[in-house]
This record gives C-alpha cells, sequence and structure tokens, in this order.
C-alpha cells in the first residue's frame, strides 16, 4: 500500500526519509552564492529542482525512485535554500536557472532531463527556453508561468502551517546560513511577488518535450492556467494527478512517482 500524508501531519514531524549518501558532492560557486547539489546513482541524468522554500532532502522518495529505475538523480539546492548560500545579486528564475546550467558545467553533463516543483519547475521551463539543447524534458509539476495564474491562498490552512513549520525547522537543520532566514524568505517572497511573467510567445517557442502536471486540488495554481500551459507549448502533455495538491510529491508519492517515472521512460518524440 502506498505512504499517504494527505495533511502532512508526518512532514511536519518527521520531514522526509534521510536522502541515502551521495555518489558525489559539490558546491559549485556562482554568481556570488555556492551552489551545493548532490549525484545519487547511475545512468540517464535527472535534475531534481524544488520549491520556492524548500530544499533537496524533500526529494528523497523521489530519488529512491529514480535510483532504483536505473537513472542519475542529482539534486540541486537553489541558492538561500538547503545548502547553498544566498550571495548577494536579487532572486530570478533567470539567475537561478543560469546556476543549474553552472551545475550541469560542473558535473561536465551536457542534457539532462528535469523534474521542476513549483519555483523548481519554472526554472526548468527557463532552461527550456534559455537553453534547449541543454533540456531532454521537462516534468513541470505544479508550474505556474504567470503571475496571473496564482489563486489566492488560505493562510489558516493547517496544511501550509506546517509545511511552513518544516522549511523552517529544515532550515535551520541544513543551512549554512542559519541566521539569515528571514533574509533568504523576503528575498524568495520578493522574487515570488513579481515573476514570473512569462507570455504565451515565449511559451509558444519552447521546442522541448514538456509535461504540464497538476495535483488535481492545488490550492497555488489555477487549473485554467494549468491547462493553457498545456495548450501554448508546443507538444504538451498534460498530466493530473487524482487528489493531489501542490505538495502531492510529499502527500502521495507513491502516484506522483509513478507519473514521472512513466513521463522519464515515455519514448515518443515531440512532433512539434
Amino acid at each position: 500500500m502506498d505512504f499517504r500524508d494527505d495533511d502532512l501531519s508526518h512532514y511536519a514531524a518527521h520531514g522526509t526519509p534521510p536522502l541515502p549518501a551521495p555518489v558525489r558532492e559539490l558546491h559549485v560557486d556562482h554568481a556570488g552564492a555556492s551552489i551545493w547539489c548532490g549525484v545519487y546513482g547511475e545512468g540517464a541524468p535527472v535534475l531534481l529542482l524544488h520549491g520556492a522554500f524548500n530544499q533537496s532532502a524533500d526529494w528523497s522518495r523521489q530519488i529512491a525512485a529514480l535510483t532504483e529505475a536505473g537513472y542519475r538523480a542529482i539534486a540541486i539546492d537553489n541558492r538561500g535554500r538547503g545548502r547553498s548560500t544566498l550571495g548577494t545579486q536579487p532572486l530570478s528564475y533567470a539567475l537561478e536557472a543560469e546556476e543549474v546550467f553552472a551545475v550541469m558545467d560542473a558535473l561536465d553533463l551536457p542534457a539532462a532531463s528535469i523534474v521542476g516543483w513549483s519555483d523548481g519547475s519554472i526554472i526548468g521551463l527557463t532552461m527550456a527556453m534559455q537553453q534547449p539543447q541543454r533540456v531532454s524534458r521537462v516534468f513541470a509539476f505544479g508550474t505556474v508561468m504567470h503571475l496571473d495564474g496564482l489563486t489566492p491562498l488560505d493562510m489558516d490552512d493547517p496544511v501550509l502551517g506546517r509545511m511552513f513549520n518544516r522549511v523552517k525547522h529544515d532550515h535551520a537543520r541544513f543551512s549554512p546560513e542559519a541566521e539569515r532566514f528571514e533574509e533568504i524568505a523576503q528575498a524568495v517572497g520578493r522574487m515570488t511577488d513579481t515573476q514570473p511573467t512569462y507570455g504565451d510567445a515565449e511559451l509558444a517557442a519552447i521546442r522541448v518535450p514538456v509535461a504540464i502536471v497538476v495535483g488535481e486540488r492545488d490550492e497555488f495554481v489555477a487549473r485554467g492556467h494549468t491547462e493553457h500551459l498545456a495548450e501554448v507549448i508546443p507538444g504538451a502533455k498534460l498530466i493530473a494527478l487524482p487528489g493531489g495538491t501542490h505538495f502531492a510529491l510529499l502527500q502521495r508519492p507513491g502516484e506522483f512517482n509513478r507519473a514521472m517515472l512513466d513521463y522519464l521512460g515515455d519514448s515518443v518524440i515531440m512532433s512539434a
């Protein structure tokens, strides 16, 4: 039976299972920040890009599924999150895409598939626009490519409260800049309050295979926006996770992982 944690009570109390020992671990200096990544397993490379306030430890169940399936999972902490430092530059999705390319350079990776969650999916699609030859495909979960696609949040939702409490706990546990939590949260907030603002012309120019993936109960992203992304990005596949929310990879990892592996293993080539 699949593990489920729909109210995130287990996550709030225990977090996710510990990451395995990495095959390789490194810090990459880019634009004034030190960017951490861990490499797990061998095989075709898959980059894991986390959500706005989260960090790589949240991917532990996906890393286990990917390595068991014969992939090389590469988890990256965005600047200011997890084991990476913040630096001094204002945050932007373009900057964070550049730092992922810098990690790929350090690993001698000409190209990789991307699994992105929320902000990580925005970064993945930004990479597909910037350097499409380096992006094999994007599994974009919980993505919003324009601020108009966001829905108002119920800040009294206990699930959100549990999420943010765990985020703060894990920052203190993993970050080399634990004392800068409020500063980092404000920096991330300034970015997410003003970005992304991609238009249809930019999205329609994407020539990389893309899956737009959404939990059917996503509390952050309007369903109409998700459907629009799948329509405007050439050849994009729309995948809905029944019963899932914006945190489906944590709440229902078995269902999330099956969808992820099915897409990564799909040999269909985008015709657009």
